[in-house]
């Protein structure tokens, strides 16, 4: 495989990218280093792409590059660049949501434009379904974001419908199921969790601890997303990648503390706008076309991240929390 990976020195980007190299393919990976979290993670991430002689790494905005001469030559292009977050994506940064999700989804669509043979793999999120009627959700259900965050990543979807209605690119979109593992970022939950326990710091939940989430580990998710890449699509050209396991954050803390053997003081405060109250995936459909099988529990994931961020810690000393 000729691959394009957009975002490859963020958290899942990297991850996918180290997965095509290690089987053989050549990548070319993406990055414009927004300032969503520090620079210095993203750079550790790249650190281990560039060892290979099949990574090519080009600096560049989506939104505002030239994407013709990077975009030739590719067998498929996985989109992961995005504005992240749901809470930071109200108020003032709405406008780099806007930019970062939809403006560049539109210029990496319309430079592929007139080569309907590549294909397309669009990261979308859970969040497009906002406070879905049911749980576990299905693709076929209503989408009705309840963030900005959600509104745009539904919107980047809807660009690739429409590219592929009127030019026939070749596109699909996964919706991701709150991802976690080595390498996450530092805003995301886990995250923050994983650094209390070593540093021994209080940590603040918002909502009372009983919101549950399809916590999807990473190599699950890359797995997922290689497959959508390579696979026989039909007309399907929506799917769910999720753990398959739901679990509450309470759920979450305690394995954490059993994990690093020790007790995290937790602080709940009233839910957060756009956060939605429980979130699970019905991916019968990527067990089906894709041959999805998440195969990490949440404790053996759980363990990986915390091990990851101890390692972290000792090699450049106490993080501090955000």
């Amino acid at each position: 495989m000729r691959a394009l990976i957009t975002g490859c020195a963020g958290f899942i980007g990297s991850h996918l990218a180290q997965s095509l190299l290690v089987r053989g393919d050549s990548v070319v990976g993406i990055d414009c280093f927004n300032d969503n979290y520090g620079r210095r993670q993203k750079l550790r991430n790249l650190e281990q792409l560039s060892a290979w002689r099949s990574f090519e790494f080009v600096p560049i905005d989506l939104s505002r590059g030239q994407l013709a001469e990077i975009t030739a030559g590719r067998d498929v292009i996985f989109h992961l660049a995005a504005e992240p977050g749901v809470r930071s994506s109200w108020g003032r940064r709405y406008g780099q949501y806007v930019q970062n999700n939809i403006v560049a989804t539109q210029h990496l669509l319309d430079a592929i434009k007139e080569t309907p043979e590549v294909r397309f793999v669009n990261a979308s999120s859970s969040s497009i379904y906002g406070e879905a009627e049911r749980v576990p959700t299905s693709e076929d259900a209503v989408p009705s974001p309840i963030s900005p965050y959600g509104q745009t990543k539904l919107g980047a979807e809807h660009l690739c419908s429409l590219y592929r209605a009127n030019y026939g690119v070749d596109a699909v979109s996964l919706r991701y199921f709150t991802v976690f593992g080595p390498r996450q970022r530092p805003d995301m939950a886990f995250h923050i969790f994983c650094r209390a326990a070593i540093e021994d710091r209080p940590v603040t939940v918002f909502g009372d601890g009983r919101q549950t989430r399809d916590f999807t580990y990473v190599a699950d998710i890359v797995a997922g997303t290689v497959a959508a890449g390579e696979a026989d699509l039909g007309d399907h050209r929506s799917f769910n990648i999720g753990g398959g396991t739901p679990a509450s954050l309470r759920e979450v803390l305690d394995l954490i503390e059993q994990l690093a053997g020790t007790s995290i003081d937790v602080e709940y405060l009233d839910r957060k706008d756009g956060d939605v109250k429980d979130t699970a995936a019905d991916t019968r459909r990527a067990r089906a076309q894709l041959g999805f099988e998440p195969a990490t529990t949440l404790a053996d994931g759980l363990a990986a991240e915390l091990e990851w961020m101890q390692e972290l810690v000792s090699s450049v000393g106490v993080l501090g929390l955000p």
